[in-house]
């Protein structure tokens, strides 16, 4: 396992976050309570609070199993979001994925081209399966994996807590033995 590397899609790098991006993390995503609504964390109080979290993350690169990606817009040069590996499970080589992205992105292709890349990097890394859920009342966000071939598994009811409150959870994967014709940062969008 290698790792966050690097990853180039027609319209995104995705890369290693640095202490640097803190502000535009913040300002794009991280403070925004709309974004967060259906996440496990609250919107960011102020920068300071982003350049904390920053560190927390930029420590563990050195591990060889962490997966946690920026997602730089290019024709922008700046984050706008973020997708990682939230769990995992090494011996069943099994990732769950996470994502947000900034609102001023959304419904333009761009999360669904994130996952299509780190879908088929993960696989090259190993891994068997992927999977990731959504709360049953942020549907956009099940669009984005089926985009990707992942497939809807279930939906378990009072599942999690998120900012929104306790909700249903609906379950997507994709099996590596699945996972035909798509090409890396590719085919989902």
């Amino acid at each position: 396992m290698s790792g966050t590397r690097t990853i180039e899609t027609e319209r995104l790098i995705l890369r290693q976050f640095d202490i640097e991006d803190a502000e535009a993390m913040y300002r794009n995503w991280a403070s925004d309570p709309e974004v967060t609504r259906f996440l496990q964390w609250q919107p960011h109080i102020d920068q300071d609070e982003t350049e904390e979290i920053l560190e927390s993350w930029i420590e563990r690169y050195d591990e060889g199993d962490y997966y946690n990606w920026l997602i730089e817009l290019k024709e922008l040069g700046e984050p706008i979001g973020s997708i990682s590996v939230v769990s995992q499970d090494n011996r069943a080589r099994r990732a769950h994925i996470g994502y947000c992205l900034g609102r001023a992105w959304w419904h333009k292709g761009i999360m669904s081209e994130a996952l299509a890349a780190v879908i088929s990097y993960l696989f090259s890394e190993g891994y068997l399966r992927i999977e990731s859920r959504h709360n049953v009342n942020n549907p956009h966000s099940g669009e984005v994996m089926k985009k990707c071939g992942m497939t809807y598994e279930g939906t378990f009811k009072g599942y999690e807590w998120d900012n929104s409150g306790i909700g249903d959870a609906a379950f997507y994967s994709i099996l590596k033995e699945d996972y035909k014709g798509y090409k890396k940062g590719g085919d989902c969008q």
